[in-house]
């Protein structure tokens, strides 16, 4: 069991994935669960969360995984926050060791389009966040430099999007169908994405689910199996919806806010 956090969270603050980490460690004797640093220490983790080039970040991860002898036999992976379409990214690019449930807790697995409100004490980087985005999501220096850029998806700059994005537009097949995300993704037993129905942080919240913006415009949306992805199955998620290995899970609250029974009840057994 692994898992990577949200922006402006770092792996080992005791008060959030520190927390679930012991969590877990409680209710699953002898379980061995792998908190993720991408960096040295705690405030590099923290800072990298905002400014680290993802597919960076993503080969770091890939490494501490094949590294890590306790792994060898697979393990099942939960991202929190954009931690979940990293780990997708992990998924599709590193089969080995063999990732066998990835849970998405608040990921956003088409992106945002909406600006992201930090809390505590990350606010001042994420005022400065969003006047970047503003400015030009796509520039190399904005999408080199500023994670939330390597997953912006403009509904209203499509062609932009699609050859600018470094991240997103990769991982999604936006440019071209690469075979070996396709079949590295549907090796996965199971997917489990959960959405926030009152999340204030992510826009728009159907991303949580795959879903997104329908193109050209920013009121209407349509669900993962709505989109061209879908439809000609570029990624392997129709195929394996049909086998059952989708799952959609929501629950009332704000992004990341849930409490330790429905942690229990409802991902835990995931996790077995």
């Amino acid at each position: 069991c692994m898992f990577t956090c949200p922006p402006g969270d770092s792996c080992c603050n005791p008060l959030s994935m520190g927390a679930i980490k012991k969590m877990i460690e409680e209710e699953i004797s002898g379980i061995y669960v792998l908190s993720l640093m991408i960096g040295k220490n705690v405030i590099q983790d923290t800072e990298n969360g905002f400014f680290m080039d993802v597919n960076e970040q993503v080969s770091m991860v890939c490494s501490q995984l094949a590294q890590d002898p306790k792994l060898k036999g697979g393990y099942n992976a939960m991202g929190f926050s954009q931690g979940g379409q990293f780990l997708r990214a992990v998924a599709q690019r590193c089969p080995s060791p063999p990732m066998k449930t990835l849970i998405s807790v608040g990921g956003q697995h088409q992106g945002v389009y909406g600006l992201p409100r930090c809390p505590g004490e990350s606010s001042h980087i994420c005022d400065m966040i969003r006047k970047a985005l503003n400015n030009g999501a796509y520039t190399d220096l904005v999408q080199k430099h500023l994670v939330q850029a390597q997953y912006w998806h403009d509904p209203f700059n499509d062609d932009l999007y699609k050859k600018h994005s470094l991240f997103l537009a990769d991982i999604n097949q936006e440019r071209a169908v690469n075979e070996t995300y396709r079949k590295n993704l549907q090796l996965l037993e199971k997917f489990v994405m959960v959405k926030f129905l009152q999340d204030t942080v992510v826009d728009p919240v159907d991303t949580e689910w795959f879903g997104f913006l329908k193109m050209g415009q920013a009121k209407e949306t349509e669900t993962l199996q709505e989109s061209v992805l879908y439809k000609e199955d570029r990624l392997g998620l129709a195929a394996m919806d049909k086998a059952g290995k989708l799952a959609f899970l929501a629950t009332k609250g704000d992004h990341l806010q849930f409490t330790r029974e429905w942690f229990n009840a409802n991902l835990l057994p995931y996790l077995h």
